[in-house]
């Protein structure tokens, strides 16, 4: 046991003299959660749109007034007249065109009804969707404050609420993703590296005649990079309370045991891309192409995974990341526990334990 020890302090010697590997390993987190939470988000503000008032009268400029006193629109010109809104639009910093027909007021008031049409710039759909969402809302409370000049005789009102998310921050959706796409990278492509390294410079041979078992060797390598994962998990939590308000509403402990546990998952699978792979090169590529995509992807992440075919649903099934995903908001936005979240936590043990089962007997099998 005092040799396996001693194998384990050699590794940690070999992390903390390659400051290439410090850089990746503690650099990567830093500027993605920066990436994702600063410049990638689903929320909007300050968009240029155009206004082509028709009716000119003080209602109709009250709802310009509304729009542009949020903090969603600016309103970049006033058009003259229909023939200006492709012109808007092709010169690029116009997303949202408002049309304000003639009698708006008149309208609204006499007819009962008024129509006020929006065009959107749709080369981006997710975009103009939520554009439109945000404008109809606006709208909508123009409406309740006109109609509340006025003594209608029955109305239905209905009140939305926000849950676990009230002010739909993104942020929210892409911290848990950030530290799942991080820990996987991390754990799985610097473990893979790390064995395949050996292979490559023919030390392993050497490794394997020593007294330690090959159990014991992997064993060795990977738990340098199993504290290691932790304290990345402790970075980007610290992070996300601290720049971004990111909340822990359920248990502390129970979130770090389950990133512990993800990050023995995505350890398990470098361990098993290094059992197939004998260059460092082909083991980096397959964890970066065979493991990013899928995670970014196939896991809840950024795109959900109802609205993609049912063939891609079966297939996230087998992606570590989707169920650690499910885990992280569910303890961090919405106060679960283990009761809550056991099934994941079950599929991500029998995960750990499937690839390292396989992965050791494909070491033993390749270099025996």
């Amino acid at each position: 046991m005092k040799q396996f020890f001693v194998f384990v302090r050699k590794e940690c010697y070999h992390i903390f003299r390659d400051k290439r590997t410090l850089l990746i390993l503690f650099g990567m987190p830093l500027v993605l959660i920066v990436l994702f939470g600063f410049a990638i988000t689903n929320e909007i503000h300050h968009v240029q749109i155009a206004v082509l008032d028709q009716s000119r009268d003080s209602y109709s400029q009250r709802l310009v007034q509304k729009m542009t006193a949020s903090r969603y629109f600016t309103v970049n010109r006033y058009l003259s007249g229909e023939k200006d809104i492709e012109p808007a639009f092709r010169q690029g910093d116009v997303k949202m065109v408002m049309v304000i027909p003639n009698r708006f007021a008149h309208d609204f008031f006499h007819e009962k009804k008024a129509a006020i049409q929006l065009l959107t710039d749709a080369s981006d759909p997710n975009t103009a969707t939520t554009l439109i969402n945000y404008a109809n809302s606006m709208i909508m409370q123009y409406q309740q404050e006109l109609t509340g000049e006025l003594k209608l005789p029955l109305t239905i009102s209905g009140e939305v609420q926000m849950v676990y998310n009230p002010s739909l921050k993104g942020v929210f959706l892409f911290v848990p993703g950030v530290m799942t796409l991080i820990l996987m990278l991390v754990s799985a492509m610097m473990t893979s590296i790390t064995i395949t390294r050996e292979k490559e410079l023919g030390t392993m041979e050497i490794l394997l005649v020593s007294p330690l078992k090959p159990v014991m060797i992997i064993a060795g390598k990977v738990i340098p990079y199993i504290v290691l994962s932790f304290l990345i998990a402790l970075i980007i939590l610290a992070m996300g309370a601290w720049v971004f308000a990111m909340p822990v509403k359920g248990s502390l402990l129970l979130l770090l045991l389950e990133c512990i546990l993800f990050g023995l998952t995505a350890l398990s699978l470098g361990i098993l891309i290094s059992s197939v792979t004998n260059s460092q090169q082909t083991a980096m590529m397959i964890s970066l192409m065979g493991l990013m995509l899928p995670t970014i992807l196939l896991s809840g992440f950024v795109f959900p995974l109802e609205s993609m075919p049912k063939a891609l649903q079966v297939v996230a099934n087998a992606i570590p990341a989707k169920w650690f995903n499910i885990i992280l908001k569910d303890v961090m936005l919405k106060g679960m526990g283990l009761r809550q979240v056991w099934m994941p936590t079950l599929i991500l043990c029998g995960m750990t334990v499937f690839f390292l089962a396989v992965s050791i007997r494909k070491f033993k099998i390749r270099l025996s």
